[in-house]
């Protein structure tokens, strides 16, 4: 296959745009998902061609709160993108009508460029939609240093993924934070049928003998190499097209 070719058929997600909205209980939660699912979303449908997730927190240091991440091949296109949806007289309507409200649109947001990591799979639908939403979990291991995070890289690659999906673990992606909080990090989602679904997987993990030899080997080598790990749960909304 040519090169050229190769280059327009073959597309891999290179980074992921995490949003996150803080919000507070009252209109504020309503109104973003109005604006997301009648406004951005049908528009990011059609212009952005990776995946796109939004979900509302079950269980997160700050709620309410909604993450919402799309999944982009170069960083430049994002920024095309939203350069274009800023120009459209519609859009811009629609963006106004949700920032100029009784009340401010959020409390505060925060914004994550993430790389994929070489090892990451990439996002496939679902052969059908599932029965019930399914729990998303967002977790990010926090190391102390990059040459640490290029241990705990190549643990993940080595021997941890075959571990997770052993147990039931399926990370969607794997990825390591660019811009934003906790670097360096390396930073990932998994869905979960459900709650319950997602308890016994990470007890299988915990009780796993594999996953104690490999971890106590990687602290022998490396050190405590994930230093800080935050977790939020979600559910996706009901207009996420990925759920």
């Amino acid at each position: 296959m040519p090169a050229s070719q190769a280059t327009k058929t073959d597309k891999r997600t290179n980074y992921y745009i995490l949003h996150q909205y803080f919000l507070k209980n009252g209109t504020q939660l309503g109104r973003l998902h109005d604006y997301l699912g009648k406004s951005l979303l049908p528009v990011l449908e059609k212009k952005l061609p990776g995946p796109k997730i939004v979900m509302q927190a079950l269980v997160a240091p700050h709620m309410p709160q909604v993450a919402a991440i799309y999944g982009v091949e170069s960083v430049e296109d994002y920024i095309a993108l939203h350069q274009e949806l800023l120009a459209d007289k519609e859009f811009a309507r629609a963006l106004d009508a949700w920032e100029k409200g009784p009340e401010p649109p959020t409390e505060h947001s925060m914004s994550w460029l993430l790389k994929a990591t070489d090892y990451s799979p990439e996002i496939k639908p679902l052969a059908k939609p599932p029965a019930a939403p399914r729990v998303f979990e967002l977790r990010t291991y926090h190391s102390p240093s990059l040459w640490q995070l290029r241990a705990l890289h190549e643990r993940f690659a080595g021997p941890e993924i075959k571990i997770f999906h052993r147990v039931g673990v399926h990370p969607l992606f794997y990825s390591e934070t660019v811009f934003g909080p906790s670097k360096p990090n390396l930073t990932y989602l998994i869905p979960f049928d459900n709650l319950a679904e997602r308890e016994k997987a990470w007890a299988r993990f915990g009780a796993d003998p594999e996953w104690h030899k490999v971890r106590q080997e990687s602290i022998e080598r490396s050190g405590q190499i994930s230093s800080i790990i935050q977790i939020s749960l979600y559910t996706p909304a009901d207009y996420s097209p990925i759920r």
